[in-house]
């Protein structure tokens, strides 16, 4: 089987196809893969069956799908894989869906019918759906159901997979196969709804799957794979060449939630985006980038890359700092070296965060006066991917379907130059496209920790993605030469009164466990708010490192969702305005002392080269505890909130070591611990904190 292209229909003399030898059938991109169907299946079917992108030629206008009839009938079977070929001479073609159906339509041999074969292409994807919908595509009761077919287990096996998990990883829970089919159906005996389940139990399933129990025990989503499909027959847009030109794809306009998945328009008008970026930076004819990830999400199976992205998540933050050190120079840069500290005079907590002397010990209050990092005015740079890069970006873009991780059009910050010190912060961002962020320098974190998984070397020369993006220190320190986003993370340390229960007045300390749906740092330990450096809507006013601040609070703490990056409109002129503030943050503003935010900290994470300023943020007045307290919610960037008292040096201490943090987000918590110290008096009781 050979999929290529020609010209036109003219370079076809006009019939729209040509037989070119046997078992081939050669025809113009105009027709085939109207309605979304047919050139995608074959190149699907093709990639299958061994045939490298590169034979894959793309001309506008026109693309051709050659598939033998054997194959179509033969090939792929019980898989239900639409396939498209000839049926023996110019005047059919045949599409099968596999042991489900074979439907032969009558191929126009003038151009001039392409209205008629839209309209039986579109008969056609709509049989093609509903067949295979039908009689191919298992419905499953609960996502704990779906989860387990796709590990390829049984319950029984999945019982028994689960009591070694549980004695390796010290967990209470345990699982009986009876208890097990309930749970997977999500229903008690006698169909009566699900009691509660044990907290033990509840634990043990989390954290195999990553997930809540109330995610796992809910009815699953509806299937990824066609949620992209379908972004190229729903309304709006275009995913065929029009009078001999290729037309721009547009955006997708879904008509329901129900037609596009759990998260409705917006999962798929960013995803559109992304698509329609990759597809200009890597030179590719509009809608090539959705038929590569929809190819590549089928291949994927559901359940691998769930296990994949829980495997990452447990590589340590001492194996990514120790393999980082191995792979960078350091001594090579006089004055730098990574985040070293020592607590309670025992512990050596090593990060992956580069600095300085003078970047670390500042306590400056994040006023106007100090915090002076302004916008320049300079027009960002028109990256290029080669196909390596474009391969690894596709990748990226289809585990980010099956994880359903937020991505988003909005730009970020990009830093060009930066001067920190005790008496201020200044310097110059420019902007840049979050997708470009995503598919490029964020690919590092999971290249570094897929290596690491599988003992592979992770010496200079050995990532080829860290080689290209990130390859020496010179190029991390390169601000204006490279994209070097960013992000805003802070302490957040809340006035408690004295109680009865609890003990002195204190500080509750906020710490959070990142969900499987942010971009990175997903399933880690760190500070909250944490979060990029980037423009709601006023792109100049919003560089202050505290308006970032304040803004995450509104979003991570109090809920405020018009202030979310990843929401698909931002409809108010200014949501920080003080008449749409949440009440909580509104009560902080009121009084300048209620709230002081310092940065405590800068440094670059050679993970993936982004800049970090490290922040504490305090409500000193005791009163906003007593009334907004219980209005404290992390949003869907958490899977969890962790409270810690400043008093409780011990817990601290062992937190501290936990291996499972961000390393951005330990050099927050540790530079807001010394600052805390240093302000905290007897509300604190912190364990002592050197560095090296």
């Amino acid at each position: 089987m050979v999929v290529a292209s020609v010209g036109s229909c003219a370079d076809t003399g006009g019939d729209g196809g040509d037989l070119i030898g046997e078992g081939t059938f050669i025809a113009s991109g105009d027709w085939v893969g109207a309605a979304g169907v047919g050139v995608e299946e074959v190149e699907y079917v093709a990639a299958e069956q061994g045939v490298d992108d590169s034979q894959f030629v793309h001309e506008p206008a026109v693309r051709v799908g050659i598939v033998d009839r054997r194959d179509a009938v033969g090939a792929r079977r019980g898989r239900g894989d639409l396939l498209v070929g000839h049926g023996g001479d110019q005047s059919s073609l045949v599409v099968a869906v596999t042991f489900c159906a074979t439907l032969e339509i009558t191929v126009s041999s003038a151009c001039g019918q392409l209205n008629a074969l839209d309209a039986t292409w579109t008969r056609l994807a709509t049989t093609y759906r509903e067949v295979r919908g039908a009689s191919l595509m298992r419905t499953f009761r609960t996502v704990l159901e779906q989860r387990i077919w796709e590990r390829r287990q049984t319950l029984e096996e999945f019982v028994d997979y689960a009591e070694n998990f549980a004695r390796e990883h010290n967990e209470p829970g345990s699982l009986g196969v009876r208890h097990l089919q309930r749970l997977a159906a999500g229903r008690g005996p006698g169909g009566r709804p699900l009691g509660a389940l044990r907290p033990a139990t509840a634990r043990l399933l989390e954290r195999i799957f990553g997930v809540s129990v109330d995610e796992l025990l809910a009815s699953p989503p509806r299937s990824v794979v066609a949620d992209v499909e379908d972004m190229a027959s729903a309304p709006g847009v275009t995913s065929r060449p029009t009078s001999g030109h290729v037309a721009r794809s547009r955006r997708v306009r879904a008509t329901g939630d129900e037609a596009l998945g759990e998260r409705g328009a917006d999962a798929n008008e960013m995803r559109a985006m992304s698509f329609e970026w990759l597809d200009e930076r890597a030179g590719w004819i509009p809608d090539t980038t959705r038929r590569k990830v929809a190819s590549r999400v089928r291949k994927l199976a559901r359940g691998d890359v769930f296990d994949r992205n829980i495997r990452r998540a447990h590589v340590t933050r001492s194996q990514l700092a120790h393999a980082l050190l191995q792979y960078y120079n350091i001594d090579g840069e006089p004055g730098f070296g990574l985040y070293c500290a020592h607590v309670s005079g025992q512990q050596e907590i090593r990060t992956t965060i580069l600095s300085r002397t003078e970047w670390l010990n500042l306590g400056c209050s994040l006023t106007p006066d100090v915090d002076r990092v302004g916008l320049a005015d300079v027009e960002p740079a028109n990256v290029v991917l080669d196909a390596f890069e474009a391969r690894h970006a596709v990748n990226r873009l289809a585990e980010a379907v099956v994880l359903d991780v937020r991505l988003t059009g909005k730009p970020l910050y990009r830093l060009l130059d930066i001067d920190i010190g005790a008496g201020g912060i200044s310097g110059h961002v420019g902007t840049a496209p979050f997708v470009e962020y995503a598919l490029t320098m964020d690919l590092l974190e999971d290249e570094l920790a897929d290596a690491l998984i599988e003992n592979r070397d992770t010496r200079t020369g050995d990532l080829p993605l860290r080689g290209r993006y990130l390859p020496d220190v010179a190029s991390v320190l390169d601000f204006p030469g490279r994209l070097c986003a960013g992000g805003v993370l802070g302490l957040c340390a809340i006035a408690r009164p004295a109680d009865a229960y609890r003990g002195p007045a204190d500080y509750a300390l906020l710490v959070q466990e990142r969900s499987s749906q942010v971009v990175n740092a997903a399933g880690r330990l760190a500070v909250i708010p944490k979060g990029f450096h980037e423009p709601l809507n006023d792109v100049r006013a919003d560089t202050l490192i505290g308006a970032s601040l304040r803004r995450e609070m509104e979003e991570e703490l109090f809920g405020r969702v018009e202030v979310d990056s990843t929401a698909d409109v931002h409809r108010a002129a200014a949501p920080m305005h003080p008449t749409r503030l949440s009440e909580p943050m509104r009560w902080l503003m009121d009084e300048p002392d209620r709230l002081r935010m310092e940065c405590t900290g800068f440094g670059l994470n050679l993970i993936s080269g982004n800049y970090e300023f490290a922040s504490l943020i305090v409500i000193e007045d005791e009163g906003f505890w007593s009334r907004f307290g219980g209005d404290i919610e992390a949003n869907w960037e958490s899977a969890g909130l962790r409270l810690y008292s400043s008093l409780d040096s011990h817990l601290i201490a062992k937190l501290v070591a936990d291996e499972s943090w961000s390393n951005e987000g330990l050099f927050a918590f540790l530079q807001g611990l010394r600052r805390l110290q240093e302000t905290g008096g007897r509300r604190v009781d912190l364990p002592a904190i050197e560095l090296d």
